[in-house]
């Protein structure tokens, strides 16, 4: 529970790490924060580290001039796209062999099921609205590459989808993370989007038990 307790206190508080990182480090902290985004993008045993919130409070460090906007939307571009399409590759390559041997055990089943739920709504959209919804955003490319979705296909909407999400995101946090209201409540700004990031979940979550529920009523 400590444990937990700290990494929640980071994420809440990612405004004051992340200058106090960039002032330590100089312009490695543009390669922790290039392995965060690829780690959490690429890695389907990761979906747990901050995404959408990095970014935000990234662009609200920019702003400072702790960091230079454009280098640091580059960079977290580049470990978006490039990590999605490692997953992709894992999941085109290995994925049905991870599942022979039993390896996806590891991880929630739901989450799989999740999203494919996604792709049978979205289709190939799903690459780029799954950008914006964690969990979802990890698994997508592995379920593209394990269903074989072409490849030129997928990396359009791979980089479409990565330059929208950190264009989007950074942006904000840029433009509106160091108002004195904002940078006061960071910590609720940070829980507002994760809300509003997980509402898609929890809205597929709900429309899954009513549709469960249905036939149970009938009979």
């Amino acid at each position: 529970m400590p444990e937990l307790t700290s990494y929640l206190d980071y994420i809440l508080h990612l405004n004051r790490h992340l200058p106090e990182l960039a002032a330590a480090h100089g312009s490695r902290i543009y390669l922790s924060l290039f392995l965060v985004v690829f780690c959490e993008t690429g890695l389907i045993v990761l979906p747990f580290l901050p995404g959408d919130s990095l970014l935000f409070a990234a662009g609200a460090v920019a702003a400072t001039g702790a960091m230079d906007v454009s280098t640091l939307g580059l960079v977290l571009a580049t470990a978006a796209i490039v990590g999605d399409a490692v997953n992709y590759l894992v999941g085109y390559f290995f994925g049905y062999k991870l599942h022979d041997r039993d390896f996806l055990r590891f991880i929630d089943r739901k989450h799989i099921e999740r999203t494919h739920s996604y792709f049978e709504h979205y289709g190939k959209m799903t690459i780029i609205i799954a950008r914006f919804v964690p969990i979802v955003r990890t698994f997508a490319p592995f379920l593209a590459g394990v269903g074989s979705m072409r490849y030129v296909v997928f990396a359009t909407f791979n980089i479409i989808g990565g330059l929208l999400w950190v264009g989007l995101l950074v942006g904000a946090g840029y433009g509106f993370g160091n108002i004195p209201w904002v940078k006061d409540n960071f910590s609720v700004v940070v829980l507002s989007i994760i809300a509003v990031s997980v509402l898609p979940l929890v809205i597929g979550y709900l429309r899954e038990r009513s549709a469960q529920a249905a036939p149970a009523r009938k009979s």
